[in-house]
């Protein structure tokens, strides 16, 4: 069988498909950065999905202070495993950055039980008695970018940046549009889309496009 097995070749290949679809099938669209165009594409590679070109949003200080944050070796916490596991863990060896997720762990399961909320927002009340600057991921629970928003408005505990890009009908758009109308330093995969994968994907270009 004839096939491409060599996988940077692949990854190339996917990125030349995906340059010839917007040119061709998008005309006229330009990217604001060089910046935001690896995250979109790295989004659109994941997902095969060409909205991405059109709902992901990146505040007008994201790209500044991302470096920074990096720069600082901010530690990343996601709302899912799944986003963590899809985070490349040898591009956070170069950088020095820890990545961490509170959802699974007891003491997250006794905090939620305590107060009749969900792990996810126990999540974030955790992560931001954490005096540490901070990379907030979130590709699942809308509840836990809520929380994020809700506890950053009272107490900012050093959060650099928030990728908002929570999937499902329940209540992710509506939080994804809240993030969008904040100060924080943000990435926000506008409507309903979104997901684990995306937000890895996300971070995963952040970090690439250092390099």
């Amino acid at each position: 069988m004839n096939y491409i097995k060599d996988p940077k070749a692949i990854e190339k290949k996917s990125f030349e498909i995906i340059s010839d679809i917007i040119e061709n099938e998008h005309k006229g669209y330009k990217f604001n950065s060089e910046f935001e165009e690896k995250i979109i594409k790295r989004c659109i590679h994941t997902s095969a999905d060409f909205d991405y070109l059109y709902n992901l949003k990146i505040s007008p200080d994201f790209e500044q202070e991302i470096k920074k944050a990096v720069r600082d070796k901010a530690t990343i916490y996601t709302d899912t495993t799944m986003a963590m596991s899809g985070i490349s863990k040898v591009t956070l060896k170069k950088y020095g950055i820890d990545i961490k997720c509170f959802v699974a762990d007891e003491e997250t399961k006794v905090l939620a039980e305590k107060h009749n909320i969900t792990r996810s927002m126990a999540s974030v009340i955790r992560i931001f008695e954490e005096r540490t600057p901070k990379i907030i991921v979130v590709g699942n629970a809308p509840t836990f970018l809520y929380k994020t928003i809700e506890l950053y408005n009272i107490d900012k505990s050093d959060v650099r940046a928030v990728i908002g890009a929570p999937v499902g009908f329940v209540e992710a758009k509506e939080s994804k549009d809240m993030l969008y109308k904040t100060n924080i330093n943000y990435i926000a995969a506008l409507g309903r889309k979104g997901g684990s994968n995306i937000a890895a994907a996300i971070i995963n270009a952040i970090l690439y496009s250092f390099e």
